[in-house]
């Protein structure tokens, strides 16, 4: 069965038509060519396909397209203004916080929803918290030191 939705998507207005099982990674990354999400387990465990829907942090995978009708998303796509990066995608590069790059994306967009969460609760975030926020995603080099570090200095 499909069903036609639409979804802002970095900033644009898409309409698709997709089968009701298709969930927001696939959408990404098969209907609209937004690779940058990653499919790692494909169990929500991982957290490389990590986006912020409705400005919140949400695992693309265990998310069905249909269920989020009208919805905004943000993909690592969407993060930066044009060619200016957004302040975590540079912190990251001049962190050196990735190896392989896999889990990047994800750890990306986890983070500025993390960022957002915090400055809304108000909580200060050492690198003990933030340790702790992003613990749904893995990183299987072990960049974490660097993460973390890019992340603190943007916080």
């Amino acid at each position: 069965m499909e069903a036609q939705i639409t979804l802002g998507v970095n900033g644009r207005e898409e309409t698709l038509t997709v089968d009701t099982r298709t969930s927001l990674l696939d959408l990404l990354r098969e209907h609209l060519g937004l690779t940058g999400a990653k499919k790692g387990c494909d169990h929500g465990q991982c957290g490389a396909c990590t986006i912020l829907l409705d400005g919140r942090r949400a695992n693309a995978c265990l998310a069905l397209a249909v269920a989020h009708d009208g919805a905004e998303i943000v993909s690592v796509e969407g993060l930066s203004d044009g060619d200016e990066l957004h302040p975590l995608q540079r912190a990251f590069v001049e962190h050196d916080a990735f190896q392989c790059g896999y889990c990047t994306p994800g750890q990306l967009c986890s983070s500025a929803g993390m960022l957002s969460e915090a400055a809304a609760e108000g909580v200060a975030l050492d690198a003990a918290e933030i340790r702790e926020r992003m613990s749904g995603n893995l990183c299987r080099c072990g960049a974490y030191v660097n993460i973390v570090a890019a992340i603190a200095d943007v916080a």
